[in-house]
């Protein structure tokens, strides 16, 4: 590990894995094939069954918790069993996320607008759900219901991915790949005029350098969960939907701007003005940034982003096994995103086995974590977000993070 990338800030173990080389990559990686080694793949399996039989043997645990999202609560394990079900042909898992979903309050608050959060997150799900199973007619209704959010989330006060209209967009276009041409262009196009003018506005109030800036919470965050690059991140899966003049003057310098503000290490602060290089997972700091960078690289033919992209993933080899535990949204599960994007970017095998080395950190997560997360069964913090990185890492040609890759 070269100083550059490594900061000893307290918040993570240090890294004892051998880096990627031929030998130390010996039945983890399948040289020949550019993929994982087929006797890994068992072991991500068997490791897959256990993980899940705990999770359902401890179902009063989570199941009648008040809380219906993607985040923390049971739409989110829901999301599990459906991503479980599909990948491996259970049709039993999938029926059960529909069980769950189905018993799920459906009269939150109507701010909750967002596909991690609030009550989009259900609804979209759950018509890609009835859909999966034939069922038009609920699928059309979960889609009309998603729609009816829409006037709530134009008068968002927030644009970020958490909370504000980006989390909504996400659940339209979630819903539009999944289901094609269920969503007029029409809804999608005003979420994002919305999200550009409010973020213009904001930037040109504060004589910001950047053409797009927001606030949430008092603060101008940057990263993932609540920031500019979670934003700039979906606006760029949406890009069919953009002109190429709000590409080129809108995102493109906005990026740029980010790079202005990167750290040394390589890493990135978590909101504007910060000083403190401490945070390196998904919501705040470099493991997001490695998303946005390598798209950014696709869609601008920048080889610069490609570069910071890369350089964001030796920050996460470095610092990303987390103190904090194992989860998606600020553990190693999460972090470990990063290294499966820069595979299917650049192909290279050393991002492939980097990933596969993250997973056996999480194959004892219970070891490696200095607290127990609030929600330890959930899909973001707790144990079901573990097993979704380990079923996507089967094939790590198409793994997604939720709710922020499409």
């Amino acid at each position: 590990m070269t100083s550059r990338f490594f900061r000893d800030d307290g918040r993570h173990f240090k890294n004892e894995f051998e880096d990627y080389s031929p030998a130390t990559a010996d039945n983890i990686v399948d040289i020949n094939k550019n993929d994982i080694h087929d006797e890994f793949k068992e072991t991500l399996k068997e490791k897959i069954i256990i993980m899940l039989n705990h999770l359902n043997n401890n179902k009063k645990q989570w199941i009648n918790q008040d809380d219906s999202s993607i985040y923390t609560g049971n739409t989110g394990i829901a999301y599990l069993y459906y991503f479980y079900g599909t990948r491996f042909n259970e049709e039993t898992y999938i029926k059960r996320a529909l069980e769950l979903i189905d018993r799920q309050d459906s009269s939150r608050s109507k701010r909750d607008i967002t596909f991690l959060i609030g009550e989009a997150g259900r609804l979209a799900l759950g018509a890609v759900i009835f859909k999966s199973l034939n069922d038009e007619a609920q699928s059309e209704s979960m889609i009309t219901k998603l729609l009816a959010l829409f006037n709530n989330a134009t008068k968002s006060s927030y644009d970020e991915l958490l909370y504000g209209r980006a989390g909504y967009l996400y659940a339209l276009l979630f819903v539009n790949k999944h289901i094609p041409n269920s969503i007029d262009d029409d809804v999608i196009k005003k979420i994002i005029y919305s999200m550009l003018t409010t973020g213009k506005a904001y930037a040109k109030s504060r004589k910001y350098s950047t053409p797009l800036m927001y606030i949430w919470h008092d603060s101008e965050y940057l990263g993932g969960a609540h920031g500019l690059a979670g934003i700039l991140y979906i606006l760029l899966q949406a890009r069919q939907y953009l002109t190429q003049e709000q590409l080129k003057n809108d995102i493109e310098p906005s990026i740029d701007y980010l790079v202005s503000l990167k750290y040394p290490t390589g890493n990135f602060p978590s909101s504007v003005g910060g000083s403190s290089d401490k945070l390196v997972h998904w919501c705040h700091g470099a493991p997001s940034m490695t998303m946005l960078f390598a798209l950014a690289h696709e869609v601008f033919a920048r080889q610069d982003y490609l570069e910071i992209a890369k350089d964001c993933g030796e920050v996460v080899w470095c610092r990303g096994l987390l103190k904090k535990g194992s989860g998606i949204c600020h553990g190693v599960s999460g972090n470990a995103y990063t290294f499966l994007c820069l595979y299917q970017k650049t192909k290279e095998l050393k991002h492939l086995y980097r990933a596969c080395k993250f997973a056996e950190w999480c194959f004892d997560y219970e070891k490696h974590q200095a607290r127990i997360p609030d929600r330890p069964y959930s899909l973001f913090e707790g144990l079901a977000g573990i097993i979704y990185y380990l079923i996507d890492l089967t094939v790590p040609s198409s793994a997604k993070f939720p709710g922020y890759d499409l």
